[in-house]
């Protein structure tokens, strides 16, 4: 089918219905004229040659999400989900690429991202890290999702992580905690994140910690010690950063862990010891995913904002992209059973 017979159908010029077509509104085209242009074309199958379309607008229509590992695990995929919506309410398709980290994959995805002339770029990682932005994708407007660049000229859009560190800390002082309170989840000496993700090193564990300690001190309370893992946030580490913690004689009325994963593991070693969450332990952790509802009781988090971010991501892309900053969103607290007032120690 040809646009000729979608202007003779609709009963308009051919230029009319070029118009209607690709919206624009240089030509006085009455909204009930461009909906029976629509309306012919969907009724005869037709559809607009896209490298002729982006010739004459200068849009594809098309954007790109370049990610490391966002798309291949369940972990940040809602990201993808934020960006999606938000780019269907504006009538543009999403292309999603995951270069497993592997910087030659990363160069190729972009050089064919910049041939197909998508009209801006999403580069994005799993968890938030500070990132080298390649040369390729400052060809194309771009916006960093969930990362960080020393370029502050490339707008960014992350999770407050400090705040919601606050957020943690005020939750279990809330709840009547001033002592005792252990934070899992550190680092070891020498070592900047698991050999999965390439050793990088993750924002969130700073800025976290950072949080938490500002919130307790401005309380007048501290930190009673914190908890290095050995490889991961995981189940396992958390299961023997704990277990490890209570081998020392130390007895924590509250444990705050730096992710959900590592909690589900403080919840085993925690039961192992005879310790029942939250009569004699609180637990909270952060991330805010499928984990909190892997325990009972349900535990309690600090949760990332994927949707969100991939949402605000893509209305900064479309509308300003040329606003240099870092965006910060909330974390909200997700409320389960897994926090209670310390018991009283004879």
């Amino acid at each position: 089918m040809t646009l000729t017979e979608v202007a003779r159908l609709a009963g308009v010029s051919r230029s009319a219905a070029s118009f209607a077509l690709n919206g624009r509104t240089d030509l006085r085209i009455s909204a009930e004229t461009a909906a029976r242009v629509r309306e012919a074309a969907e009724q005869l199958g037709y559809s607009p040659n896209l490298a002729a379309k982006t010739l004459r607008t200068g849009k594809s229509g098309t954007v790109a999400l370049v990610s490391d590992f966002v798309g291949t695990t369940s972990f940040a995929n809602a990201m993808v989900r934020g960006a999606l919506r938000a780019l269907g309410e504006a009538d543009t398709l999403l292309f999603t690429v995951d270069t497993q980290g592997e910087p030659a994959t990363e160069s190729r995805a972009l050089q064919n991202l910049v041939d197909r002339d998508v009209d801006g770029l999403l580069y994005s990682s799993m968890f938030t890290r500070k990132v080298e932005l390649p040369h390729l994708a400052r060809r194309m407007p771009v916006v960093l999702l969930n990362c960080i660049s020393d370029e502050t000229s490339v707008p960014a859009v992350i999770p407050d992580e400090r705040v919601g560190g606050r957020t943690a800390a005020r939750t279990l002082l809330e709840a009547g905690h001033r002592e005792d309170i252990w934070f899992v989840g550190t680092f070891p000496t020498g070592f900047s994140g698991g050999a999965a993700w390439h050793g990088w090193s993750p924002l969130a564990l700073a800025e976290r910690l950072a949080g938490i300690e500002d919130e307790l001190g401005e309380s007048g309370a501290r930190l009673a010690g914190t908890v290095a893992i050995d490889s991961d946030w995981d189940v396992p580490n958390g299961h023997d950063a704990v277990q490890e913690l209570l081998a020392t004689g130390s007895r924590p009325t509250a444990v705050i862990c730096a992710n959900d994963a590592l909690a589900v593991g403080a919840y085993h070693a925690l039961q192992e010891a005879g310790l029942s969450v939250p009569r004699d332990v609180s637990v909270i952790g952060f991330d805010g995913g499928a984990y909190v509802n892997t325990v009972m009781p349900q535990l309690t988090s600090v949760a990332l904002p994927h949707e969100q971010l991939g949402r605000e991501a893509v209305r900064i892309l479309l509308n300003n992209p040329n606003e240099p900053g870092v965006r910060r969103l909330p974390m909200p607290l997700l409320v389960g059973a897994s926090i209670a007032a310390p018991r009283t120690r004879g």
